[in-house]
Order: C-alpha cells, then sequence, then structure tokens
C-alpha cells in the first residue's frame, strides 16, 4: 500500500473530519470520537463515547488496511455505523489522511 503524506493528511484531517473529531490525549468527544488511541484498538472502544452497536460488534481492529476500506466508505464498511460522514474516494487522499491518524493519535 502507498505511503501517504503526513503533511497533507493533516490538511485533510482539518477540511473533513475536524469537524466531528479530536485527535488530541484526552481531546473531547464531538458528533465522532476523540481518536487518540485508537490506532490497532477494537473499534467502538474510546471511553464516555456512545457507539453504535454496529461499530462495536464489528470486531475491526484499525490499522492501515482497516482505515483504507473504512474511509472510502463508512456507511458501507460498517453497515449501521452512525457516522454519516460519505466517504474519501480518492486513494491518495485516504493514504495522506492515514499517515497523519498514525502519527497523531498512536498511544504506543
Amino acid at each position: 500500500m502507498a505511503k501517504g503524506n503526513e503533511k497533507k493528511g493533516a490538511k485533510v484531517f482539518k477540511t473533513k473530519c475536524s469537524q466531528c473529531h479530536t485527535v488530541e490525549v484526552g481531546g473531547a468527544h464531538k458528533q465522532g470520537p476523540n481518536l487518540y488511541g485508537f490506532w490497532g484498538r477494537q473499534s467502538g472502544q474510546a471511553d464516555g463515547y456512545s457507539y453504535s452497536s454496529a461499530n462495536k460488534k464489528s470486531g475491526i481492529m484499525w490499522g492501515q488496511d482497516t482505515l483504507f476500506d473504512y474511509l472510502e466508505n463508512p456507511k458501507k464498511y460498517i453497515k449501521g455505523t452512525k457516522m454519516v460522514f460519505a466517504g474519501i474516494k480518492k486513494p491518495k487522499e485516504r493514504n495522506d489522511l492515514i499517515a497523519y491518524l498514525k502519527s497523531s493519535c498512536n498511544a504506543n
């Protein structure tokens, strides 16, 4: 899988994700959960956020491959998710966003 550009990914996050998500340690949940620490964790696990049962029961472990597929079309990837985002169709843009998320949300 192609490596993304973290700097470009930060711009993608700002324009497409930051309205609903935060990435910093201890960041607030918005319409979507704070994403810090989600990398390598099972979906539906952020403390204090009310996930859909579809998300909690999906068993998805978040990483490069799962995010690449999920971000293309979240509602198709997790049927019943409450994430209303339509997705990012361009593979390069998804890889850039994933590079940013991996570096900014990785608690390990």
